[in-house]
């Protein structure tokens, strides 16, 4: 094991660090030299970027203008639409019949749609968008499912310079409403429904729940139809999308918006108050996307085919499924449904068909199918895999090594693993920086698994202790921005102070708050551990509950798990588990699991971190999106209420863990 491996990390044939494949860096699309040109010069480096990967109708004069801190202005000056970048400088290049959306349904369908069909279907939905009175800064709620069309009108709002806020089809109605109503949106693009688990499901009738109420601003509501359910209609509102965007013309003069023109709004939930309305411009998140898709994925467009699981409602689908993919010409997988459905090699089975070549996705689908088991993904032929990409949140070591081992060297069924495998891309970013900020560069970074490892090039990051001083190799602190980059957030819609407040309270202007602890390994590296919040304070001894957790998933029975930090009259905090066992361990006494557990995370990282409650549940609290949400795993173990569960994919979840922490708490 390395000096550097994480707690938790368990034997392997290696665990790293990992150098670059010489195969794989002699051929690498990025190299060293993009670290030593940011270095040398940062604002130059994004000057040269930015030229250099996007279509600019009026070059930019200044490339920072900062005298307005927090507030950032970049490429000031400059003119361009993003839109035409992602689409229509592909087909004039000659690229048209390049595949740039591979769409496969859940329920098998699947369609595949050029570049040069892609610019007429852009071009025919902002005409039809403009005939509904959308106009240059309009605001357009999207509430879609996973299909081309979500795509479609996100670009047509983007060529128009209305500003899109795509809302996640999993929210509930208020949610919708609450967003639609503090972006006042004109427009609400939607679909009668889509398909999960093999069943359909239904979005309009959240829309028009959501629009009962007087009061709102939408004029019309768009509607796809993708499952053919019987949905209501309010007459002179609700217009059908193949009723209105297949006859107008394919033909769009577009304009070019400043770079600095909102390109759309993103809400984001605080732990307080209202959804914050993230807002992004568009020059330099343009930018910064389509540079860190390039050299973070390796990416080839002539060659390559990349999927992004994420879901567009989340700022991964914005940057790493539309703008940064497409901005480079790349052909892309779009998948609607769940990797369980119809079976639970659906994930492979479509690596396998498409032949992809990059898969970026979360550490939890990960360890769901690591609970499932390698065998799955063995039936299926993933030779194509270059490059693996992680989202989300940290990835605890055991299942980086698995997802390198089972996935990345895999060559197919019967067949000896790669010598090179593929090598895995850990990044960590949020939905305010835009785009990637800390991520290893392959062919170029030694990888260890868990670990982010190192900023971007033109990225400044480092981590702090609470007086804003910086702290030294081997130490833990908050993890802060130390200079303004392209595709950082341009504040809250229309709450400059929540923007201050938020991220640029804590330290002054100088210094961007991210809300996440962090540490350097003795090389220097960078280690996520998550959320402040989630930095528990046991007996004044910071604890990461991301380091426990990576401890309890190292244990051969334990599949998943979560850990969260709950009130303790001793302590202040105390660990609380809630763990998944493997396939095989299921049927092993609670009881006794939970005292080996807790004397597995005791030998493996100390008395201090040994959990006072660990609980063994059938599956964890997800949102649709796979996230855990945490939040009412801490509610449960402070004895509180639940709160809303309504986004999560399985409600019944969290109704099942309360009454097992109820019920242990009486005995």
């Amino acid at each position: 094991m390395s000096s550097t491996a994480a707690p938790g990390t368990v034997q392997h044939e290696q665990t790293g660090p990992f150098p670059p494949g010489a195969r794989f860096a002699a051929a690498a699309v990025a190299d060293a030299g993009r670290y030593e040109a940011a270095g040398a010069d940062r604002l130059a480096y994004w000057a040269e970027q930015a030229r250099g990967t996007l279509s600019w109708d009026t070059d930019f004069g200044e490339v920072l203008d900062w005298s307005d801190a927090p507030f950032a202005k970049w490429f000031v000056g400059g003119q361009l639409n993003a839109a035409y970048n992602c689409v229509d400088r592909h087909v004039e290049a000659g690229h048209g019949e390049r595949a740039a959306l591979l769409f496969e349904g859940e329920p098998g369908d699947s369609r595949r749609i050029t570049y040069a069909e892609l610019a007429e279907e852009v071009a025919r939905a902002a005409n039809a968008f403009e005939s509904l009175g959308v106009s240059k800064g309009d605001r357009v709620a999207i509430y879609m499912p996973m299909i081309p069309e979500t795509v479609i009108s996100m670009l047509a709002c983007a060529r128009i310079g209305a500003l899109h806020s795509v809302v996640f089809g999993g929210f509930s109605s208020d949610a919708l409403r609450s967003r639609a109503d503090d972006a006042e949106a004109k427009l609400i693009i939607t679909a009668d429904g889509s398909y999960r688990r093999g069943k359909p499901s239904l979005l309009k009738p959240n829309v028009d729940e959501a629009l009962a109420e007087p009061g709102h601003t939408v004029e019309h509501v768009l509607v796809v139809r993708r499952n053919g359910e019987d949905v209501s209609f309010t007459e002179g509102r609700d217009l059908w999308w193949h009723d209105v965007v297949p006859d107008r013309s394919a033909e769009h003069a577009y304009a070019a918006h400043d770079s600095e023109h909102p390109l759309f709004i993103l809400y984001t939930s605080g732990t307080t108050g209202k959804p914050k309305g993230i807002l992004h411009t568009t020059g330099g998140y343009l930018t910064q996307t389509a540079v860190t898709a390039r050299d973070s994925f390796d990416l080839r467009p002539e060659t390559d085919v990349y999927w992004c699981t994420a879901d567009v409602g989340w700022i991964t689908g914005h940057s790493y499924l539309v703008y940064g993919p497409l901005a480079n010409g790349a052909t892309q997988v779009i998948y609607e449904g769940t990797p369980d459905t119809p079976h639970k090699g659906r994930l492979w089975e479509m690596v396998a068909k498409y032949g992809v070549t990059q898969l970026y996705t979360a550490p939890t689908l990960i360890r769901t199918c690591m609970k499932w088991g390698r065998e799955i993904p063995e039936e299926y032929d993933l030779s194509s895999l270059r490059v693996l990409g992680t989202v989300g949140e940290a990835i605890n070591p055991e299942a980086w090594l698995w997802f390198r081992e089972v996935i990345g060297a895999s060559s197919g069924p019967g067949r000896p693993p790669k010598d090179e495998p593929a090598p895995i891309v850990d990044t960590w970013w949020q939905t305010e920086t835009g785009g990637h900020m800390i991520a290893p560069m392959p062919g170029v970074t030694h990888t260890k698994p868990g670990s982010a490892q190192k900023p971007v090039p033109g990225i400044d990051i480092g981590i702090v202790d609470e007086m804003g001083e910086p702290v030294g190799r081997g130490e833990s602190g908050f993890l802060v921005i130390k200079q303004p980059w392209p595709a950082m957030l341009r504040g809250i819609w229309r709450d400059p102070e929540r923007y201050r407040d938020t991220y640029w309270s804590r330290f002054g202007t100088d210094l961007y708050f991210a809300g996440d602890g962090a540490r350097y390994d003795e090389d220097g590296d960078i280690w996520i551990l998550g959320r402040v919040d989630d930095v528990m304070n046991v007996s004044g001894h910071r604890l990461s509950t991301t380091e426990i957790e990576s401890s309890l998933v190292a244990h051969e029975q334990v599949a998943e798990a979560a850990v969260v930090g709950a009130k303790d009259a001793t302590t202040g905090e105390a660990v609380v588990a809630f763990v998944i066992l493997n396939a095989e361990s299921e049927q092993a006494d609670p009881e006794a699991m939970e005292a080996q557990l807790r004397e597995h995370v005791r030998a493996d990282i100390g008395p201090i971190a040994k959990p006072r409650n660990v609980l063994v549940v059938p599956e964890l609290p997800k949102t649709r999106s796979g996230k855990i949400m945490r939040r009412l795993l801490k509610n449960v173990a402070n004895g509180d209420d639940v709160g809303d569960a309504s986004t999560l994919s399985d409600p019944s979840v969290m109704i099942q863990i309360a009454e097992d922490m109820r019920t242990k708490h009486a005995e």
